[in-house]
């Protein structure tokens, strides 16, 4: 992909920037982005560990058709994978590149619009007992989901918002209107929510987190570790979150537009980003 990217830094042939206020300039950016796609693709089957597993027929057309028919909207991105898959550490990687090359992208956790739970939590004493009587926290009715709906559809304005923040420190607090998130060209929202109910229908592209089962335990079990939880119980988390995936997380692959690998290299996603830059900067006035 490196290679790919110098290349397009080299290209001499630069191209006179249409005016994407045209629809025929925006039908000159749909196929021009549509190319590079296609060579991001050619590149990546020939990466050692390539980054894309699977890739809807129909995505393309369908990017094209809303960049034409709507390029006032921002574009929504949705991740959505199992615990431990790495959609977390790849959406944050994204936002780190996007920060290092001034590329319009912002980032958003859905796991800060979990309920609030913390009387359960006194209830019972600890997170771990109140899972252990049969609270499912990955259930669709355990998120704020009219609120995300409410907050993604005024990003997709382009109106800021203040998320709500979850505090991950076993006490189950909900703070509301706590993190702010700016109403970017591109905002990427990551969770294993993003593909639940009528979320989905909310993204322009729909990314699923694929990660190879081994892998998944062990980056599993090392956070858990980091988190000092013991490992019986880390044991049983782990057998509750793949009960809770087949459930709630896996069928959403189905709906995915872009399948990728999780264990893939981040210095390998942000050559993309890198290259993406590069391919979109490269017009003359």
């Amino acid at each position: 992909m490196q290679m790919l990217t110098d290349k397009q830094q080299s290209n001499k042939d630069k191209i006179i920037k249409p005016d994407f206020s045209t629809k025929t300039g925006r039908e000159f950016l749909a196929f021009y982005l549509q190319t590079k796609f296609k060579q991001i693709l050619q590149s990546d089957k020939k990466a050692e560990c390539p980054i894309f597993k699977e890739i809807n027929p129909n995505f393309i057309s369908k990017f094209s058709r809303r960049l034409i028919e709507n390029p006032q909207k921002k574009f929504l991105i949705g991740v959505t994978g199992e615990s431990a898959s790495g959609k977390t550490t790849i959406c944050k990687q994204l936002k780190k590149t996007s920060i290092e090359l001034a590329f319009p992208l912002e980032y958003l956790s859905i796991d800060n619009y979990f309920n609030d739970i913390s009387e359960l939590i006194k209830k019972y004493g600890s997170f771990d007992a109140l899972r252990d009587n049969g609270y499912d926290v990955d259930s669709p009715e355990s998120f704020q989901l009219d609120l995300l709906k409410k907050d993604l559809t005024k990003l997709a304005s382009g109106q800021d918002i203040k998320a709500p923040e979850y505090l991950i420190n076993g006490t189950g607090i909900s703070v509301p209107e706590s993190i702010p998130i700016s109403s970017k060209k591109f905002i990427v929202v990551e969770g294993m929510a993003a593909m639940y109910k009528d979320i989905k229908d909310l993204f322009d592209v729909r990314v699923y987190i694929d990660i190879d089962p081994k892998l998944q335990k062990k980056w599993f079990m090392a956070r858990a570790a980091e988190r000092n939880q013991d490992l019986e119980n880390a044991q049983k988390h782990w057998e509750y979150v793949g009960a809770a995936a087949e459930k709630y997380i896996r069928p959403s692959k189905n709906d995915a537009d872009i399948v990728i690998n999780g264990g893939s290299s981040l210095d390998y996603f942000s050559q993309i980003i890198e290259f993406i830059h590069s391919a979109t900067n490269c017009f003359i006035s």
